[in-house]
């Protein structure tokens, strides 16, 4: 009986790695406290766009309605250059990921019809649309769609116009360059939420 006890007792500790773990996780969160701000960047006056924000999931929406469209953009956290540069690389002197590329979808809906969705990426110089889409409201008729051609084998004007169009339904230069400083907090605050879960379920 005694070395029962003896072994339920040491079950009940905590293994000195955890402990170890612990203290490593509480010193991130405060490396981390001192980048993040309790206040989230503030929307610009005359920002077009509504922001959906929640807690815990890596994207934001923002929805508008424009002569009787909606527009729906869902931004993606921050992706950094796709040729695999470490982060210190990609920073400049004042720490702003300037080279950061944003990845977001522009769905243009009419009323219970068909909508137009755009892939696109926000870069530190502007924006760039790498596909688009037509989608029909009844999800089955996507299966076999014909997909159009890649965006950047379309005749150049026809690129041109669709730029336009987009900008003038609030996606511009402005607009991305409010998300980048918006993700880049975001990013920080659920990299914050994210190592808080992680003490706490180690601790418990």
């Amino acid at each position: 009986p005694n070395s029962f006890h003896f072994s339920t007792a040491v079950a009940s500790k905590k293994p000195s790695s955890d402990e170890s773990l612990i203290r490593v996780l509480e010193s991130e969160i405060q490396f981390a406290e001192g980048d993040s701000s309790d206040q989230v960047v503030g929307t610009p006056s005359g920002f077009p766009f509504e922001v959906e924000d929640n807690p815990g999931t890596q994207t934001v929406t923002l929805t508008r309605e424009y002569n009787g469209e909606l527009i729906k953009v869902d931004v993606h956290m921050l992706d950094l250059n796709e040729d695999g540069q470490d982060e210190d690389e990609v920073e400049d002197n004042d720490g702003d990921n300037n080279n950061a590329r944003i990845p977001f979808v522009v769905t243009v809906s009419k009323k219970d019809g068909p909508s137009l969705e755009f892939s696109c990426t926000a870069l530190h110089d502007g924006i760039g649309i790498d596909s688009l889409s037509f989608r029909n409201p009844n999800p089955g008729d996507d299966e076999l769609a014909y997909e159009g051609p890649d965006f950047n084998d379309l005749d150049e004007n026809l690129q041109k116009g669709f730029y336009k169009y987009l900008e003038v339904r609030g996606i511009k230069p402005s607009t991305t360059n409010y998300l980048r400083e918006y993700m880049a907090d975001k990013d920080n605050r659920e990299y914050l939420l994210w190592l808080k879960n992680l003490k706490k379920f180690v601790e418990e």
